[in-house]
């Protein structure tokens, strides 16, 4: 299995591919045994949630991650993506701005997209 980092790195270039807006990796490697980053996205609509979602699983799937997990995928307001190490959080904007996940994991790291590694072409 790929290590954390590089899963982070794939997962940003599909959110990114996918569209998804404002994405944001809390890095959690000193604060919690969770996982090493939580990879927070958002979507307009419950339909482009669920379309980044997919994107994500698939393209992760054909770098031979495994998905682990999933809830949300019926509702598509918040969709986790639990690949152990990596878990991917892709939120309508009203359930992001409700839950504040980065807010609530205050005293992770906070990265931006490129810090993970190159931009997507």
């Amino acid at each position: 299995m790929p290590e954390a980092k590089l899963i982070a790195h794939w997962a940003v270039q599909a959110l990114e591919h996918g569209k998804a807006e404002n994405v944001t990796i809390l890095n959690l490697q000193k604060i919690s045994l969770v996982a090493d980053y939580f990879i927070i996205a958002s979507g307009r609509s419950t339909v482009q949630v669920r379309a980044i979602a997919e994107r994500v699983r698939e393209f992760l799937k054909g770098q031979g991650v495994p998905l682990l997990h999933a809830e949300g995928t019926r509702e598509g307001i918040w969709i986790l993506l639990d690949y152990g190490s990596v878990v991917v959080h892709v939120f309508r904007r009203e359930e992001r701005e409700f839950y504040q996940l980065e807010r609530l994991w205050g005293d992770a790291v906070i990265m931006a997209p490129e810090a993970i590694g190159p931009k997507p072409e």
